[in-house]
Parts: structure tokens; C-alpha cells; sequence
């Protein structure tokens, strides 16, 4: 079974402490849901049209456990504290057998 992944880039980051107070939340509820965090605001050299920004890579067993995890009482909790703080392009992706 292919694996499931989130792959979250920010645009902006226009309120510092919703951040802050999603990430509080948010790294027990991609836990909680089996989430892995494989990379977060570390270094990002952008090609073509990227842009580069904070970017944030969170892998799952599948993608069903993904989207569940996304779905989740938890994370739904985060991201009501993210509210408007940042503008983000958030994607699950399946990954390759």
C-alpha cells in the first residue's frame, strides 16, 4: 500500500501566535493519526517558479490514514486556532508503491 503524505508550503505567515498555537496542537494530532514529521522550516532552495518558504513534509503509512488524520477531531482543532495566521497551499499526496 502506498504511503500518504502532507505536504504543507507558507505563503505568508501573518500571525506569529496562531502559528504558534497550531503547532501546539497540531504536532499531537499528526501523532495521534500516525503522522511522521520528515521535515519542517529547514533550509529550501526553489527552482522554476517555486518560491522559496517555509515547508513542512508529514509522512503516513497510507494515504487513507492521511486523509483521516487531515479529517480528524484533533487536527480540525488546530486548525481552528491557524485560523487566518497564515496563508499555506496544504496537499495529502499518495506517494509510490
Amino acid at each position: 500500500m502506498a504511503k500518504g503524505y502532507w505536504v504543507s508550503a507558507y505563503r505568508t505567515i501573518s500571525d506569529p501566535e496562531k502559528l504558534a498555537a497550531y503547532n501546539k496542537l497540531a504536532g499531537p494530532a499528526v501523532q495521534a493519526g500516525g503522522g511522521r514529521t520528515l521535515a519542517r522550516g529547514g533550509r529550501v532552495v526553489a527552482h522554476d517558479a517555486g518560491i522559496a518558504e517555509r515547508t513542512v513534509l508529514v509522512e503516513f503509512d497510507t494515504f487513507e490514514q492521511a486523509v483521516a488524520a487531515h479529517e480528524s477531531a484533533a487536527y480540525q482543532e488546530a486548525l481552528a486556532a491557524l485560523s487566518d495566521g497564515v496563508e499555506r497551499d496544504f496537499r495529502i499526496i499518495e506517494g509510490v508503491d
